[in-house]
């Protein structure tokens, strides 16, 4: 593995767009990879280790393995540039040590994700305690909250004062 990590030190150091003061910019190098850098390729194709490593063939195609390259040039073998093992990097990991920002599985998980909260609109239902029905525990009371409902004792105000309701009004883009 050595061997690799100075060959492709060397590699990449011929590339002026990826090294700056000697050393070699490896967010510059990541952010091409990921974008699938037609020049970093060329650099990268030629040396056999490179191709044999980084490179996948598929019915005679090769096709740059972006991923792996990442994760090894994301590695601080390659580039130490921190007195810490870890990443310099902020955010939730999961049990094998990834961060979620990097992975596409992700399931937004809570407490009482089988609840509904049965909210009230006047002022009176303020002072009420919110009420959870649990989707097992109480299935009519949920059916009759997301059941259709009818209003009742309805009255239009407007600048006038209050009139009887005679039903909804819309607009030409069907709002009411």
């Amino acid at each position: 593995m050595e061997n690799l990590l100075n060959n492709l030190k060397s590699l990449l150091q011929k590339d002026e767009r990826l090294v700056s003061e000697g050393e070699i910019l490896k967010n510059k190098v990541i952010e091409l990879a990921l974008k699938l850098d037609k020049g970093l390729i060329k650099l990268l194709l030629p040396d056999k280790k490179m191709k044999e490593v980084f490179f996948v063939e598929v019915n005679g195609t090769l096709i740059f393995d972006k991923d792996k390259f990442v994760k090894f040039v994301s590695n601080k073998q390659f580039l130490p540039d921190s007195y810490t093992a870890f990443k310099n990097k902020i955010g939730l990991i999961d049990e094998k040590g990834e961060f979620i920002s990097e992975k596409k599985e992700v399931v937004l998980s809570w407490p009482y994700k089988d609840c509904v909260l049965e909210g009230g609109m006047t002022k009176e239902d303020q002072k009420r305690d919110e009420i959870f029905w649990n989707e097992i525990l109480a299935p009519d009371e949920i059916s009759r909250l997301f059941d259709p409902k009818v209003f009742t004792n309805a009255k239009r105000i407007d600048a006038k004062g209050e009139h009887k309701f005679d039903g909804f009004r819309t607009d030409e883009n069907g709002d009411i």
